[in-house]
């Protein structure tokens, strides 16, 4: 098995990922909804992460070092279109060695899952406008079982996080959007037509 040949690979689509959300952040275009050419970057990349998955199964530190590793992980949490892909992936990291990094992970792709299947988040990673305009974390069971659980993995609490996440799309320009019931009708129709 050429595992520097498979890193390298994992590592561009990593990299196409990230030119685009740049590009996207230059045209002012980042929280304008989920744009079609991300999507479909985010579908490919997820289908080639996923066969190269089936072929030497979740690509860790050990297999393809840090950088791919992490490149990795990118892909799977971006890979929103592909739901089934995320649950594989959140069940083979249960597998692996729980070292601090591949806790986080789970963390993370666990709320993602959730939010996405429109349930509650257990450590309050995945952010979203609210009527406010402001970025707030999705719907969470309990703030003080979510800081608990956050704590435990090295998390900043969920107050301090929502600061960072607001601070971030400033910095990136990013805006909430005009019509927030209408984005939210289709976030809802977007989902439904993934989960058919």
């Amino acid at each position: 098995m050429n595992y520097p040949e498979i890193a390298h690979k994992i590592i561009q689509l990593k990299d196409a990922d990230l030119a685009l959300r740049d590009e996207l952040i230059q045209k002012g275009q980042l929280g304008n909804g989920y744009d079609t050419d991300m999507e479909q970057l985010h579908i490919k990349n997820a289908e080639q992460l996923d066969e190269i998955i089936n072929l030497i199964g979740y690509p860790t530190i050990e297999k393809v070092g840090q950088e791919a590793s992490e490149a990795a992980w990118l892909i799977i949490q971006h890979a929103i279109s592909k739901p089934d892909f995320m649950k594989k992936c959140v069940q083979l990291l249960q597998h692996t060695d729980h070292n601090d990094t591949v806790k986080l992970n789970i963390a993370y792709l666990t709320d993602r899952i959730a939010v996405f299947e429109e349930k509650q988040q257990l450590y309050g990673t995945q952010f979203d406008w609210d009527e406010n305009g402001e970025l707030s974390p999705q719907a969470f069971d309990d703030l003080i079982k979510v800081n608990e659980r956050r704590k435990a993995l090295g998390l900043h609490s969920l107050e301090e996080q929502t600061q960072i996440i607001r601070q971030r799309a400033k910095d990136e320009n990013q805006s909430p959007p005009t019509d927030l019931e209408k984005r939210m009708e289709e976030i809802r129709a977007w989902k439904k037509g993934r989960l058919d």
